[in-house]
């Protein structure tokens, strides 16, 4: 990495410089094969004639997963400097004066799940069709990319490397509870009236409830100290006191557990430590067929369905950044009850 076009002392372009202003490679010694490592067991019973119920344990580690890392990093007593605008080329201790961005991808990061799953599937008397999933899990992955669910993502920081965003994977739910049922409502199932039987007889409700924990939430700064004056470089702030959750619009947690760090440190809160709002979601639908001719297989199918049924509000998204006028407060929810009329004709 020598320009003989620019004095790499001092940073001084010739006429003609022609050293890039970033580069982005492979660290050959650093990049071994990865691997994944996955085991599970379960067992199963049965109970009574109609009924199942299974019990799992699932597991997987992951060794040198892919991220990005900065190498050309000045001394770390200068960011403060680099903050306040100083040449990035010319900070003291860069290993290859001149030069801008060095990234080079790397095989280097660890990451780990452990879950517990259950599985009720039943047939409840002649009427009810139930299957219920429950799992308590945890997954432990240093990813900064697609919000901790993809890969070539830049380390936090650089001179701490990946160790620095060990925590909670960016899909990490504690308690995740799903149900769905389809109830073959019994009413008018056997009157003689024919017309009763068939306009209000023969409904089936089916429903798919989903109830979950929240996601993490990675807490971030603003302004200069968010990036230390650093291509690819995120910084977070301090934790100065346990963490404690209103759960309001106004505060999904309590932000006065935040500090910005000293100009130029690298704040300590965990990567991930912060959850956000989970959901309570159901879903429900009415339908019914009615018989146009046997003969020919013909029938019209009349659905009634709902989404957020109930009318739940579902928080979404809360702000993240210390230094944003809402840090702390949910920025966004899930839609209302939404409800949706549909027909199909068979033939």
């Amino acid at each position: 990495l020598v320009n003989p076009h620019l004095a790499l002392t001092s940073g001084t372009a010739a006429a003609l410089p022609i050293n890039p202003a970033s580069i982005t490679g492979l660290a050959l010694d650093e990049y071994n094969q990865p691997a994944s490592y996955q085991w599970s067991i379960g067992v199963q019973r049965q109970l009574g004639a109609r009924s199942v119920l299974g019990i799992a344990y699932v597991g997987n580690t992951n060794r040198f997963q892919n991220d990005y890392r900065e190498i050309n990093l000045p001394d770390e007593t200068y960011l403060g400097a680099l903050i306040g605008g100083a040449n990035y080329n010319t900070a003291p201790g860069l290993p290859y004066s001149g030069y801008h961005s060095i990234d080079l991808s790397t095989n280097e990061a660890n990451s780990h799940y452990n879950g517990l799953q259950i599985d009720l599937s039943s047939q409840v008397g002649h009427d009810l069709n139930l299957r219920a999933f429950y799992t308590l899990s945890r997954t432990i992955d240093p990813t900064t990319a697609g919000n901790g669910g993809g890969d070539l993502g830049n380390v936090s920081n650089p001179y701490a490397g990946w160790l620095y965003d060990v925590g909670p994977g960016g899909y990490d739910r504690t308690h995740n509870v799903s149900v769905n049922f389809v109830y073959d409502l019994p009413i008018f199932r056997h009157t003689e009236n024919r017309f009763v039987k068939t306009t209000l007889g023969g409904w089936e409700v089916s429903g798919i409830v989903t109830i979950t924990s929240g996601l993490p939430i990675n807490p971030q700064l603003t302004g200069g100290q968010s990036g230390q004056g650093l291509p690819n470089a995120t910084n977070r702030p301090d934790q100065v006191s346990s963490v404690s959750y209103p759960h309001t619009v106004g505060q999904w947690f309590s932000t006065s557990s935040f500090a910005f760090p000293a100009n130029g440190a690298w704040g300590d809160a965990g990567h991930n430590s912060l959850r956000g709002p989970g959901r309570d979601n159901w879903n429900i639908s009415l339908f019914k067929s009615f018989v146009i001719s046997e003969n020919r297989g013909s029938r019209f199918e009349l659905r009634v369905e709902t989404f957020n049924t109930w009318n739940h509000t579902e928080f979404n998204q809360v702000s993240n950044g210390l230094g944003s006028s809402n840090f702390g407060q949910v920025t966004s929810a899930f839609d209302p009850r939404i409800f949706q009329l549909g027909g199909k004709i068979y033939f």
